[in-house]
């Protein structure tokens, strides 16, 4: 099975580390929006896309990259993210929205905690200091290995 994980981090990694923990526990590849060529992406099975949550969505760049995909119908993805606080439910909704106009098939959703220095948060020393932490870890690594095992 051939997945791959596009992921936008910033400021801390802290999305990173949770996409590297993810496509280290299913063997899948790691991509960024800007070096990912769209005509590829038919190629895989699955289907990941993170980033932080910046004002309550993901970033900018995941949403371009899904602007400029083809009609996915069927196929399957993901959606990810690390946040400083708050509901995934709220925050996934817009890519959500924007995945299934695409076609795909939302096959789950994951969310942790990451340290938050972003806009105003800064004048206060940020928010959930020291995540990911391993604890968050593993619970990226389950939920994808648990994902691919039920595909």
């Amino acid at each position: 099975m051939r997945i791959l994980i596009v992921y936008s981090s910033f400021h801390h990694g802290n999305t990173a580390k949770i996409a590297q923990a993810m496509a280290d526990e299913v063997k899948a590849e790691l991509a960024k929006p800007g070096e990912l060529d769209v005509d590829r992406v038919r190629e895989y099975d699955i289907l990941g896309f993170g980033s932080g949550i910046y004002f309550w969505r993901h970033h900018r760049a995941i949403f371009k990259l899904v602007e400029k995909l083809p009609n996915m119908r069927g196929k399957r993805a993901f959606i990810f993210s690390t946040r400083g606080a708050g509901p995934i439910s709220i925050y996934h909704k817009p890519l959500k929205r924007e995945l299934l106009r695409k076609g795909f098939k939302i096959i789950g959703e994951f969310s942790c905690l990451g340290y938050d220095t972003f806009a105003y948060l800064k004048l206060i020393g940020g928010i959930s200091k020291g995540h990911p932490d391993k604890k968050d870890i593993k619970k990226a690594r389950d939920f994808a290995r648990r994902l691919v095992k039920s595909q």
